[in-house]
C-alpha cells in the first residue's frame, strides 16, 4: 500500500489528504507540538505526530513511505525537514517528494509576468528564506535524486478562508495601492495539482500554481460584498493603510507581480476549476 508522510498538516494539506484517504493510502501526519494536544483527536488521519527542528520523528516512520509533502515553512536556520530528516529521506527513496514554497522567491516584478524561469529577487524575510529553502530540497534532487518537486503557490483560499469569510467576520480591507495586482489559486485546485503531480512524478521540476487571473486585491472584495449583497468596505489609501495594518498584512502588498501558470495546465493536461477568483468565491459563499 502506498503511504503519505505530510510534514504540516494544515488547511491546505487536509483537501489534499482527503481525497488521498478515499484512494486507501496510508497517511501519516504531523503538527507543531505547541498544538499536538488540541488538534489530535480532531484529524482524520491514520496517525497524527508532533515535530519541529527540536522533536524529529522516529527514523522508523520511512521506512515504506512512498509519497512526502513538506508544508512547513522555513525557520531562520533553514528548512527543518530537510536538515533533520534528509538522511532518512535519502534512505527510504520515496517515487514522490513535494515542497510547498511561495512566489514569493520571485520579489516584485513592477506587474510584470513571470514563469518558472524567472530569476529569483525576494526582497521581504520570509520569501528570503524560502528561496534558500528550495535551494536546500533541490540539492537534494541533484546530489542524491530524491525525486523533490517544488509548488510556487500564490495565495491559497477557499471555504473558511476566503474574501466572504473576512468580510463576515468584519476583517476585510479595500487598500487603494495603485498598480498593485496579486495571484491566487483556490486549496481545491491545489490538492487536484499536487494530486495528479503524486500520479506523474517529474523530479526536479517547477511549478507556479495559481489561476489564471492576477487581480487587484480590492477588487477580489468588491466582489465578495456583492455575492453577499453587503455594501464593500470603504477604500483605504495606501498611505492610511500604513498606519492601520499589521506590519504582517503589510508586506503582501509589499512585491507585485503576475504569475504564469501555463506550465501545470500543459504538462498536467488540468483545467482548473476556479479559473479566476469569481467562480472560486462564488464556491466559498
Amino acid at each position: 500500500m502506498s503511504s503519505l508522510l505530510c510534514f504540516g498538516l494544515g488547511y491546505s494539506a487536509q483537501f489534499l489528504v482527503r481525497r488521498l484517504q478515499r484512494r486507501g493510502m496510508r497517511i501519516v501526519g504531523t503538527t507543531r507540538p505547541q498544538t499536538y494536544q488540541t488538534l489530535v483527536l480532531k484529524k482524520n488521519v491514520a496517525l497524527l505526530l508532533p515535530f519541529d527542528r527540536h522533536h524529529p520523528l522516529d527514523p522508523a516512520l520511512f521506512t515504506g513511505v512512498s509519497h512526502v509533502l513538506v508544508s512547513i515553512p522555513p525557520d531562520a536556520i533553514g528548512d527543518p525537514v530537510a536538515d533533520v530528516h534528509g538522511t532518512d529521506l535519502i534512505k527510504a527513496a520515496p517515487i514522490w517528494i513535494g515542497y510547498l514554497s511561495s512566489t514569493g522567491v520571485y520579489g516584485d516584478t513592477g506587474g510584470a509576468w513571470v514563469d518558472e524561469k524567472a530569476p529569483l529577487r525576494p526582497r521581504i524575510s520570509r520569501s528570503i528564506v524560502r528561496a534558500a529553502a528550495e535551494r536546500t530540497w533541490l540539492a537534494l534532487w541533484t546530489e542524491y535524486r530524491l525525486p523533490v518537486h517544488l509548488f510556487r503557490l500564490a495565495g491559497i483560499y477557499g471555504r473558511g478562508r476566503s474574501a466572504v469569510d473576512a468580510l463576515r467576520s468584519g476583517r476585510a480591507h479595500r487598500v487603494m495601492k495603485p498598480g498593485h495586482v496579486s495571484s491566487r489559486i483556490h486549496v481545491e485546485d491545489l490538492a487536484t495539482i499536487l494530486e495528479v503531480s503524486m500520479t506523474r512524478p517529474n523530479p526536479g521540476s517547477i511549478y507556479n500554481v495559481c489561476d489564471n487571473e492576477p487581480a487587484p486585491p480590492q477588487d477580489v472584495i468588491t466582489y465578495a460584498a456583492a455575492l453577499l449583497g453587503m455594501p464593500a468596505p470603504l477604500t483605504m489609501s495606501w498611505e492610511d493603510a500604513q498606519h492601520v495594518l499589521s506590519s504582517l498584512a503589510l508586506t503582501f502588498y509589499a512585491d507585485t507581480r503576475r504569475v504564469r501558470n501555463d506550465r501545470i495546465k500543459c504538462e498536467f493536461g488540468l483545467t482548473l476549476r476556479y479559473p479566476t477568483y469569481r467562480e472560486g468565491l462564488t464556491q466559498c459563499l
